[in-house]
């Protein structure tokens, strides 16, 4: 296989870079490292592109890099928090920018591209589990934007000859996951919790998520890339839930940290509670989701307490 991987230098990009490298493939990253960090990848056998999905001219250069003939696209805008304060830009990124690396897949004749969507699209859960066909109102910038990027990757699925799978990205965790401003809820508190610092909860903590770690993401990754035949919308999950008041109890479990929670008001587009059925994924390409939050957790820490002493 010869893979570009778009946002591998990310959190989750940098994770398939490793894995792909591993099995023996060929890889090029796209990657404008403006929430990606090059020691991500450092030392890895991969070609490195500096660019932005949103420069026709960039993406061009990293499809000539290697004879590309597969493509997991990662690069996004990513958040419903950062979508509320720059929604133009969420769509430039996540719907433009991804029609610009579909252009270019047809273009080079790429025969499997695997996109990262986001089960934001869901909106607030009707049923629980959720599958693939319930309702989609997604409601935020980023659910929306995300949702345009799957029906533009499925589109061009039909359209051409190209295997096209997105995948339902939950809340995802594992190593080269770090804290910012828009940060999801596991490196969010974990950092701060290393720091000392007060945590807040959003409502009451009792709202639930399904956890995933990046390992089975990337599993999820490379299995629907290498099924032939595998095309459409998967969930990618634990399919499995937690209180996000039981996740800080166990945060503090593995990880004996300092500070204390705080409850504030809800937060606006969160959903209350998260639960996913991935047996599509499953039938489709051999999915199976393996690492235990608490598992998943420890490793996390641990690789959190080195990035914190990295970084200071």
């Amino acid at each position: 296989m010869n893979a570009l991987v778009t946002g591998g230098a990310g959190f989750i990009g940098s994770n398939i870079v490793k894995q792909l490298l591993e099995d023996g493939h060929t890889v090029t990253v796209l990657d404008n490292l403006l929430s990606g960090f090059e020691r991500n990848i450092s030392g890895l056998d991969c070609t490195f592109v500096k660019g932005d999905i949103t420069k026709d001219e960039d993406v061009a250069k990293a499809f000539s890099a290697n004879k590309i003939d597969t493509v997991f696209h990662l690069a996004a805008s990513v958040g419903n928090k950062r979508s509320i304060d720059f929604p133009i830009s969420d769509s430039m990124i996540n719907v433009i920018g991804t029609l610009n690396v579909l252009e270019h897949a047809r273009k080079n004749g790429v025969k499997k591209l695997v996109a990262s969507s986001s089960a934001g699209i869901y909106g607030e859960l009707k049923t629980l589990p959720i599958k693939e066909d319930h309702p989609i109102e997604p409601e935020s910038p980023y659910a929306t934007s995300k949702l345009g990027m799957e029906k533009h990757c499925l589109a061009y699925g039909k359209l051409y000859d190209m295997e096209v799978v997105c995948l339902r990205y939950f809340n995802v965790y594992g190593p080269n996951q770090r804290f910012d401003a828009y940060g999801n809820v596991i490196p969010k508190f974990v950092f701060m919790l290393l720091d000392g610092d007060d945590i807040n909860i959003y409502g009451d903590g009792n709202q639930t998520r399904d956890f995933i770690n990046v390992k089975d993401v990337v599993q999820a990754n490379i299995k629907a890339a290498t099924t032939l035949g595998a095309t459409g919308a998967y969930n990618c999950a634990s399919g499995t839930q937690i209180s996000i008041n039981d996740l800080v109890a166990e945060i503090d479990k593995q990880g004996s940290l300092k500070g204390k929670v705080n409850y504030v008001g809800e937060r606006l587009g969160d959903v209350k509670d998260s639960l996913a059925d991935v047996s599509s994924a499953q039938k489709a390409f051999g999915f199976v989701p393996e690492v235990g939050l608490r598992e998943g957790l420890k490793e996390y820490i641990q690789w959190a307490k080195q990035e914190h002493l990295i970084s200071k």
